[in-house]
């Protein structure tokens, strides 16, 4: 867990005495998780947390997932943005309901923003909670939203050596999805360099080779869902 040190100086001047507090500044964070993790887990619901840098097509992929899957499962959306509510606009036209939390100058989602958002929802009635984090593969990394799987996608267009200059990121995926996999051919996309990258920073991970486009691998994406609601 990151600390953070802060040094209080005290005394009558002639003899300063200094105490060091170490304080986890991502134990409130936690706190507000694991409250959400309950609540999710009490509910039946399989939690997706979904990061990439701007671009990739996330909000895309979470469109069609839930526009493909309507009246196979329940889906809701909680979707992070710094600015406008333009994606839940999209997202709602899957038919699921959306929520938005615009951040302002914040680059990630915090636990209990997602909780408060999560209570605008009536989650017996979903199988599905996606949340479709800010744009961004620094400050996300280090903040659980109390989700069952941390889902990080990677298009074609930013190259294949991302998992390796952004490594914490990919290092704490459950699911990576390559994405726009349609347009690999047209921009030089090296398939096997990316996913042995992918699998050295994130052997832990189950990869998926999609495009939210033509549906090209989707099926094999929704196959895997059903199957972890299934357990849930």
């Amino acid at each position: 867990m990151a600390e953070t040190e802060m040094k209080q100086v005290i005394g009558d001047g002639a003899s300063p005495q200094t105490i060091a507090v170490n304080q986890g500044i991502l134990s409130k964070n936690d706190l507000f998780a694991a409250r959400n993790r309950a609540r999710f887990k009490a509910s039946g619901l399989l939690v997706l947390n979904v990061v990439s840098s701007p671009g990739s097509g996330k909000t895309a992929f979470i469109e069609r997932t839930l526009t493909d899957l309507q009246g196979r499962l329940r889906g809701g959306v909680i979707v992070g943005d710094l600015a406008t509510d333009n994606d839940a606009q999209r997202i709602a036209r899957s038919g699921a309901p959306a929520i938005q939390i615009t951040t302002g100058d914040m680059c990630h989602l915090e636990a209990e923003m997602v909780g408060k958002a999560a209570g605008q929802l009536n989650l017996d009635n979903l199988d599905l909670l996606i949340v479709e984090n800010v744009g961004n593969l620094v400050c996300p990394s280090g903040y659980d939203l109390g989700e069952d799987l941390r889902v990080v996608l990677l298009s074609v267009t930013e190259g294949e050596d991302k998992p390796l200059k952004y490594p914490v990121m990919f290092k704490t995926a459950d699911v990576v999805i390559v994405n726009k996999m349609d347009l690999a051919e047209a921009v030089g996309f090296d398939r096997t360099t990316a996913l042995d990258n992918i699998r050295r920073i994130a052997p832990q991970a189950t990869v998926f080779e999609v495009s939210a486009r033509t549906g090209l691998g989707m099926h094999e994406w929704y196959a895997f869902l059903e199957q972890r609601i299934g357990r849930q």
